[in-house]
């Protein structure tokens, strides 16, 4: 097991909520961890629709996915928060009191956080990967088969087959491509969906004869004890070949599905985390429900109103971390020692 990770805040989930709630629990003086299942931030808005234009962002006429992301980022970096990439809470357990909260938290990867405050931003629930319907091959998640790339030095020296046309799979495939033995890139017909100078450098790798690409899918897998040893590959001529690879990297898109939240103990309605107004917190003193994640009379499932609970819920969250310290409300317009947080006079 990891050292135990101690913070004030968790958030749960990187997405434009869960960045701005940075922000407003920083200009408390609260410092916060991320853990998102993402390997980047942004959440739905850097992972589904980057380019799409959004129009109900105060301030901003129009601007895309990627960018509020971008201004996000720019926002909090003076508080510095730490991110937790590519990993999923996986437990939370109540160690303290009503009065004085206190939560142990566990991801996916083994890493234990403890903080006061858990603030969950996690949208509709946590992104999951698309698996591919392939017989037994739960039996190889996490030893040959893996949905997203932890270490890309754990295949340095292996043949790996990377399956699907999209940006991941195209972005992987040129990344692990100088660190791997032999890339093989399979897709189901010769025609991506991924950004056209990624495609354009991997049909390059294939000409040089650095790299495979084959038209197809998977069938079945071959190994024992979830070691992969090959995969067994149908072209669009119906004919079936056994590639041989150590590792199956299949980018098949993501889904959303509730995960774990169902077992963290809080109540839930819907699939929805319901909260009360006046804080967006859950019945569990000390959670915090923000964003599309939380449900409540007259919700609306806006950016803009997630950035209206974090506001609220940061002033709450203040008691819990600091209960000995009276919290007077300050604009960021007049108040000099905010005005110092952020890096402006």
């Amino acid at each position: 097991m990891s050292d135990v990770i101690k913070t004030d805040v968790v958030i749960v989930g990187a997405g434009p909520v869960g960045l701005f709630a940075v922000f407003e629990l920083g200009l408390l003086d609260i410092k916060c961890h991320l853990i998102d299942i993402l390997p980047k931030p942004g959440g739905q808005c850097a992972e589904l629709y980057p380019e799409k234009p959004i129009y109900d962002i105060p301030g901003f006429p129009v601007i895309t996915g990627q960018g509020l992301t971008d201004n996000l980022m720019k926002q909090i970096e003076p508080f510095g928060p730490q991110f937790h990439f590519n990993e999923m809470v996986e437990k939370i357990e109540r160690i303290g009191s009503d009065a004085a909260p206190l939560f142990r938290v566990t991801s996916d990867a083994g890493q234990v956080f403890e903080a006061k405050v858990i603030m969950i931003a996690a949208g509709g629930g946590s992104f999951q990967p698309k698996k591919p319907p392939i017989a037994g091959i739960d039996a190889y998640e996490g030893k040959s088969i893996h949905y997203a790339v932890r270490q890309m030095e754990a295949v340095r020296g292996k043949r790996v087959l990377i399956v699907g046309g999209g940006d991941s799979a195209l972005d992987w495939t040129l990344n692990l491509q100088p660190v791997a033995e032999r890339i093989i890139l399979l897709h189901r017909r010769d025609d991506f969906r991924a950004a056209p100078h990624s495609v354009n450098g991997m049909r390059e790798l294939v000409a040089n004869g650095k790299m495979d690409l084959m038209i197809g899918q998977v069938m079945s897998l071959k190994g024992e004890d979830g070691v992969l040893t090959h995969a067994v590959v149908r072209g669009n001529d119906n004919q079936t070949v056994d590639v041989a690879a150590d590792v199956m990297m299949p980018f098949f898109g993501l889904t959303m599905k509730l995960g774990p939240i169902a077992h963290w103990g809080i109540h839930l309605h819907e699939n929805l985390i319901p909260v009360g107004t006046e804080t967006f917190e859950t019945d569990v003193p000390g959670i915090f429900a923000i964003g599309d994640i939380n449900s409540y009379p007259g919700k609306l499932k806006l950016i803009l109103s997630g950035f209206h609970e974090v506001a609220l819920a940061a002033q709450k969250a203040h008691r819990y971390v600091y209960p000995d310290k009276k919290l007077t409300f300050q604009y960021t317009t007049s108040s000099t020692s905010l005005q110092k947080k952020l890096g402006v006079s």
